[in-house]
C-alpha cells in the first residue's frame, strides 16, 4: 500500500459508503455499510461498482458499546478483528486489533481526549456546531503491544464530508497494514459523528 491512505465519505447521505485511496489517488477499496441491520455488517470491495468483494466485517452482537468486529475474507476465512473497549472508550477512544488467532497485534487510542469533550460542548451550540467539524479533528495512534507507534489516523478538516488520513509511522508488513486499514474503517464508522 502506498501511504498515506485517505478515507472519504459523505456525511449527509442515507447509506454509508467510504472510498479509500492511496497517496497517488488510486482506489484501494470501497466500503459499503448495510443499512437497517441490527448487527453491523460492512462489506469491503476492490472497486466502486462493488463487483469484487475483498472482505466482510461483522459484529459479534447486536448494538453494544463493547462489540467485537470480525474481518473475514471473500472465501470466509477469518483475517482478524477489532474490539472497542467500552468503559475505557468513554473518556478516550480505545480499540484492540487482533490477528486471525485472536492474538493482540495493535492498540488504537485517541491522542487527545479533550477534543472529544470540546466537540460535544460546541455541538450543542447551533451555528458553532457547523464549524466544530472543521476545527476539531481527533487523531488516533496505532501502537504495538510494546508501545511502539506503527500508524496514525487523523481526521482532516472538511465540510459536509468525513476525511481521514491513515499514515504509517513504523515498520509493518502488508498483512498487518491491511488489518490496521480494516480497523481504521471500523473506527471511522463508529467515531464519524465526532469532530
Amino acid at each position: 500500500m502506498n501511504f498515506p491512505l485517505r478515507l472519504r465519505f459523505k456525511i449527509l447521505t442515507l447509506f454509508t459508503r467510504i472510498e479509500v485511496t492511496d497517496a497517488t489517488g488510486q482506489l484501494v477499496c470501497f466500503v459499503k455499510k448495510k443499512a437497517l441491520k441490527l448487527r453491523e455488517h460492512i462489506e469491503v470491495y476492490g472497486d466502486v461498482e462493488m463487483t469484487r468483494l475483498l472482505l466482510s466485517i461483522q459484529a459479534d452482537r447486536i448494538i453494544d458499546f463493547s462489540a467485537s468486529y470480525t474481518f473475514t475474507g471473500a472465501d470466509g476465512r477469518k483475517i482478524g478483528s477489532v474490539s472497542r473497549k467500552g468503559m475505557r472508550s468513554i473518556w478516550r477512544a480505545h480499540y484492540l486489533i487482533a490477528d486471525e488467532n485472536g492474538n493482540l497485534q495493535f492498540e488504537i487510542t485517541e491522542e487527545n481526549p479533550w477534543i472529544k469533550l470540546l466537540d460535544g460542548f460546541f455541538d450543542a451550540i447551533p451555528v458553532v456546531s457547523i464549524l466544530s467539524g472543521y476545527l476539531l479533528n481527533p487523531t488516533y495512534l496505532v501502537k504495538r503491544p510494546d508501545g511502539e507507534q506503527a500508524f496514525r489516523i487523523a481526521k482532516q478538516p472538511a465540510f459536509l464530508e468525513g476525511l481521514y488520513a491513515l499514515d504509517r509511522s513504523g515498520a509493518a508488513d502488508e498483512v498487518a497494514a491491511a488489518r490496521v486499514l480494516t480497523a481504521a474503517i471500523m473506527l471511522v464508522l463508529l467515531e464519524r459523528y465526532r469532530g
